[in-house]
């Protein structure tokens, strides 16, 4: 907590009673991002779309980020209705504002005198931020739109009281890959195929359902991903493993030193069998030792994974 914080918690003592039930939810930060991960892709809607870039959406689709951020948030938390404004925290009236765009959050005339809870995410640049603020006339900029909706002056953010500034939004694959890459995937015929590529091409990084959704463009995506005449299968040839986020597979990831799948992701990582002196970050399956391949080391088939209830 920064002493701007701070000073705004000691001001304002039912600012500070919302903050710190807010901070104090159990796993709150995570949580807070995966519904606006969430958000963002049910507005992409890529399984039926093929949409994956924010700037793809229609202008009513965006508009209506605010809606579905302030419904998501209240499932995920539970939070009560509010009397005036659209939560009850704390036994505080709450309003909730989304602004895909740092510093647009759009206020109602109504919001004068209540806390805000305000939140921003950008896909672009995978970030987000969430903070409580006080309505107060002196701290915005006169309402010039059809609805009168105020804008929080830029001298004014300071009012603040952040309580995630600039947090790790789960990254959207598709959109930070390489163009080259993610149009070889696309070019693909089939959603198998267009996966397989997709697992070839994206090693090492954290994938979520959606991106699996938004590639396979099928309802039974997840089918794809499996053994049985999946891409686990298909690419066990190659040397690939496609860990998911079963402990089990949780462990492989740790063990090889690559990232760990998350609620609803799957990692792909190429390995190829070492000794006992190779200084590389191994483990064990099929009762041999396994590292992450380097460009250079040819494919080789790979090991099976550890069933989900190991």
């Amino acid at each position: 907590m920064n002493i701007q914080t701070q000073a705004l918690l000691l001001e304002d003592p039912e600012l500070a009673t919302v903050w710190n039930h807010l901070r104090h939810l159990e796993s709150a930060q995570p949580r807070f991002a995966r519904a606006l991960r969430d958000t963002i892709d049910q507005l992409l809607n890529g399984e039926d779309t093929g949409r994956y870039d924010w700037n793809s959406l229609y202008k009513t689709e965006k508009t209506h980020a605010g809606t579905l951020v302030e419904i998501k948030l209240q499932r995920e938390f539970r939070f009560d209705d509010g009397i005036d404004m659209d939560y009850r925290i704390a036994d505080i009236d709450v309003d909730c504002k989304y602004s895909q765009q740092f510093g647009a959050w759009m206020i109602p005339p109504e919001a004068r005198g209540h806390l805000c809870l305000l939140v921003w995410a950008n896909d672009e640049k995978s970030l987000w931020s969430a903070g409580v603020f006080r309505v107060r006339d002196e701290w915005l900029n006169s309402g010039n739109n059809r609805d009168l909706k105020l804008t929080v002056k830029a001298q004014h953010r300071d009012k603040i009281a952040w309580l995630w500034r600039d947090a790790e939004l789960p990254e959207n694959v598709l959109l930070h890959m390489d163009p080259a890459d993610r149009a070889t995937v696309f070019a693909m015929k089939s959603g198998q195929a267009r996966l397989n590529e997709l697992f070839r091409r994206v090693q090492n990084r954290r994938i979520g359902r959606n991106v699996i959704r938004t590639v396979a463009q099928q309802k039974d995506y997840m089918k794809r991903v499996r053994g049985n005449g999946g891409s686990r299968s298909a690419l066990r040839k190659e040397g690939f493993l496609i860990m998911g986020d079963y402990e089990s597979h949780r462990r492989v990831a740790a063990e090889l030193g690559v990232p760990v799948p998350l609620e609803g992701e799957f990692v792909s990582t190429r390995v190829v069998e070492v000794g006992p002196q190779d200084t590389r970050r191994s483990a064990m399956l099929d009762a041999r030792l396994w590292a992450r391949a380097r460009d250079d080391e040819a494919p080789m088939p790979g090991p099976s994974l550890p069933s989900h209830t190991e």
